[in-house]
């Protein structure tokens, strides 16, 4: 079954109806670059923590380990969140979207999950014709990290 066909199949799915892992695995439609979307939300509270992108070798790792880990597309190399900060994204559930092109990861964030030491990446409330912060830094980037970070 090649993946737009496997993904119409579950479409029309009941609940409790499966297929392998594996086979899901196989025909995740990558991008160009061999990525996928992923959306981080707080597994209790329902929070989006923030986007971030995957390789299969993150998915694979995220999946064997269940700590989360990212492709970073700007240092091209894994990211495990967490890694220098120490606030880490333990995976409590994981989910497809209807086409298998996004992944949602429902996580357990320790602490801020933005790299602006804020709790969510979604800071930046557009109202009427103006764009307002509305989340506050809840810890200084340069005690999370020794440094100003680059950006994911």
């Amino acid at each position: 079954m090649n993946g737009p066909r496997l993904w119409k199949t579950l479409e029309a799915a009941n609940p409790g109806e499966s297929i392998s892992l594996p086979l899901a695995l196989e025909q995740i439609p990558w991008n160009a670059d061999g990525l996928i979307p992923v959306i981080a939300q707080q597994h209790d509270t329902g929070e989006v923590l923030m986007l971030a992108w995957m390789n299969a070798q993150a998915l694979e790792e995220t999946l064997e380990k269940g700590r989360v880990c990212y492709w970073s597309r700007s240092r091209q190399q894994l990211w495990r969140k967490g890694e220098s900060s120490g606030q880490v994204q333990e995976l409590r559930e994981m989910r497809f979207d209807c086409d298998g092109d996004t992944l949602l990861l429902l996580v357990d964030q320790t602490g801020p999950a933005c790299h602006t030491g804020r709790r969510t990446c979604f800071f930046n409330l557009v109202q009427g014709d103006k764009l307002i912060v509305d989340k506050p830094v809840l810890v200084d980037p340069e005690t999370l990290y020794g440094k100003q970070p680059c950006s994911k």
